[in-house]
Order: structure tokens, then sequence, then C-alpha cells
């Protein structure tokens, strides 16, 4: 199996790719393809011990930065890291592909050179999150930010087969992110995907509020991206705050301090647990061939584990999984963006 990983990509690029690709390389029986500048990718892999039949590179000489327009960057910047990735994965010299980089880069460039599966309307970013009850995944976490019912149904499709396939979920249970329990609760979009989930070929289990997002009711939540990545950022913003006044607590003074060495090692269990580098990034669901995008401040463990979730996506043929679901005649095949 090959994976293409994207080595210009992120806030410590290209270290953290490079440094998770020569562990993957050894670890995970995976071949590593870099792309970036050679000269730069070279130095930096020259630092670490890998198999050198498993690690190629394939030279782009060019990055695209989070302060430029996606969709025109991908069209003018042929030689960007992350063009030149894709590029390889449609022709088929890779088996996935992941970035640290420009979101929006990646996924113009999902959508334009990968491509769709052949009866989806639009790809959407999944995100696993930490949950009271496990692992739990968001979709739509931020690429489509208008969305129509058709759309909400086909993220509950591709995201109950993802839960099934990588996450071992017997019947994964969808739920809509609405501001009521209720079947009447919700804006128009909310009321009218609700009465398409009922007869959607899912285990589809209703509303679901805020407050149900962190306590794991549903496996898969799903909700427009403007939605999603406001919960997605809202997590991420009570953890920072959160593990500063645990952090606080426990150094308040010496009795604290005293306090802290009995329960340090379920603090640090429940750390590990919330702990987004242990997941990987969020899958691109909808394209013909796995696409992963990692945090923008990827370490090499986060990428490592991105690496290992995108072996786990082709091992286990999600796609084929989604394209089997997709049985809808009422589902336009075509792009409403």
């Amino acid at each position: 199996m090959k994976i293409i990983v994207d080595a210009m990509g992120g806030d410590f690029a290209p270290q953290a790719p490079v440094e998770a690709a020569a562990r993957a390389a050894r670890e995970l029986d995976v071949e590593i393809v870099l792309v970036g500048n050679t000269a730069v990718v070279e130095k930096e892999l020259s630092k670490y011990e890998y198999p050198k039949d498993r690690v190629s590179i394939v030279h782009a000489p060019e990055v695209i930065s989070n302060h430029e327009e996606p969709a025109k960057a991908v069209r003018s910047k042929k030689g960007a890291s992350v063009v030149v990735a894709a590029n390889l994965l449609k022709k088929g010299e890779g088996d996935a592909m992941l970035s640290m980089g420009n979101t929006g880069a990646l996924l113009t460039a999902g959508l334009l050179i990968v491509g769709r599966i052949k009866g989806i309307i639009r790809p959407a970013l999944a995100t696993i999150l930490p949950t009271a009850k496990g692992p739990r995944l968001l979709i739509d976490a931020g690429a489509n930010t208008n969305c129509k019912p058709e759309n909400l149904v086909q993220f509950g499709i591709m995201g109950s087969v993802y839960m099934k396939n990588i996450h071992e979920a017997d019947s994964p249970k969808v739920g809509i992110i609405s501001n009521g329990e209720e079947e009447g609760k919700g804006d128009d979009l909310t009321k009218k995907a609700y009465a398409l989930m009922k007869n959607a070929p899912f285990n589809f289990i209703g509303n679901i509020e805020g407050r149900d997002v962190m306590e794991g009711t549903a496996d898969v939540m799903v909700c427009d991206g403007f939605v999603g990545n406001v919960v997605l950022k809202t997590i991420e913003g009570m953890g920072h705050v959160i593990g500063g006044m645990v952090k606080g607590l426990f150094t308040k003074n010496l009795k604290t301090k005293i306090g802290a060495l009995f329960v340090m090692d379920g603090v640090k269990e429940f750390k590990r647990m919330m702990d987004y580098r242990e997941y990987g990034g969020a899958p691109l669901l909808g394209t013909r061939k796995p696409v992963i995008k990692g945090h923008g401040s990827s370490d090499a463990l986060a990428v490592f584990s991105a690496i290992r979730q995108a072996k786990m996506f082709v091992a286990t043929d999600v796609i084929s999984g989604i394209a089997d679901k997709l049985k809808y005649d009422n589902m336009e095949e075509k792009d409403n963006a």
C-alpha cells in the first residue's frame, strides 16, 4: 500500500510530515511518497532511520499558503505540493493522500482533481471527536456551509459507512444536530433532512442537541459545514481552557501539588483519550480515492496517526461501501455548489 504525503503542508512542515513518514515506513508496512521540494525533503529525511525502499520523493517546487485563495491557487500553481499529490492519487500512483496544509486547497484539489464518487453531490469533511462514550464522527466539519437536505442525507450515509468500517461500530447511530430533540425542531434544512433520513439506509435516531455531542449520543453527528465548524472550534477552545484550568488547579500550592501525585495516572489517561493527535486527520468523504486533511498544527505523532488512518481507510474499502449505499433516485448527480 502506498500513501502520498504532502511534505510541505502544515505549521511544522517539513519536519513533522517527514519524521512521521520515516516512522510509518518502519512500523506500518506501507510505502510513503513524500511530495515537496526535493532538496528540502531530502535534508530533513537524512535525520531519520527508515527502510530506503519504502520512502520516495516527488518534486513539487511550490506551496499554497493559508493566505491564498484556494480555488485560484490550485488552478494556477500546478507545481504546488498538494496539487502534485492529488494528481499522483488520480493517476493511481498512490492509494491515499494526506495534507496538513491549506484546507480549502485540499478540498478543491480533492473535488476538481481526484473527483467524486458517482452519485455523491458534495464530499464532506468528517472529524473524529473524543466523547464520553468513545470516538464519534462529526460531518460536515467545514467543507460545505450551504447545504440542501439531500446533502445531509449523504453525509449520514458516508459517516455511517466510515464508522462501521474504521471504528467497527455496529449499526452506527446517526443523528442530526438541532436545537431540540423533537422532530419538529430545527430550521428548514434540518426539518427536511429529518423527513428524508427516516427512510435512509442507516440507523437514524432523530435530532440530537448540542449537549449530546460530547456525551456521544450518536455515532455520527450530521450538520452543515457552518454548524459543524462552529461545534468543532468550540470544542477545541474548551479543551484548551479546561486543560489550562486543571493545570493551574494542580499547581496552585503545595497541597494541590501533592494531591496531583495521587491522580496523575488518571489525568494522563484522560489527556490521552482527549488528544486529537491519536485520531489522525479528517477524511474528505465522497471522493473517488481516500483524501485526508490533517490539522494544520499537527506534530509528527498526529501525522503518523493520520497515515495509519489512511492505511485503514484503504484496507477497509470505505469508498466501495459508500458507493453501495447510494441508491436514491431523488438525489441529483451534480454539484450544487
